[in-house]
């Protein structure tokens, strides 16, 4: 079975074009589960949000999630749903975003 660390791992390739850093460090991912199906194949739900509901560059990102977590052997499906609860923030930045970012 596949494990939320190695979606994590896939993730963390999708950048936000606009900021230049990727969505598992800029905290947009809320939630990973994978579900497996009947025929052993698996499902892969992703709850996240994006920095601004305004984000021109959603389909860009939601393509690029596809990509990435599909290359995972046995991922048959992914699903992506965007919430705004609770809203982004920049304290959801890992370290290493904030460093980049010089918040820090």
């Amino acid at each position: 079975m596949t494990t939320k660390e190695e979606v994590l791992e896939k993730l963390s390739l999708v950048e936000d074009p606009e900021i230049g850093i990727n969505i598992v460090d800029l905290g947009l991912v809320y939630e990973v589960t994978i579900n497996a199906r009947s025929d052993g194949k698996e499902i892969v739900n992703i709850k996240m949000t994006l920095t601004t509901p305004a984000c021109p560059l959603l389909g860009h990102i939601l393509a690029e999630i596809q990509e990435k977590v599909k290359t995972i052997n046995n991922i048959e499906e992914v699903n992506t749903d965007i919430v705004w609860d609770p809203p982004w923030n920049p304290e959801m930045m890992s370290e290493r975003a904030k460093l980049a970012f010089g918040a820090i």
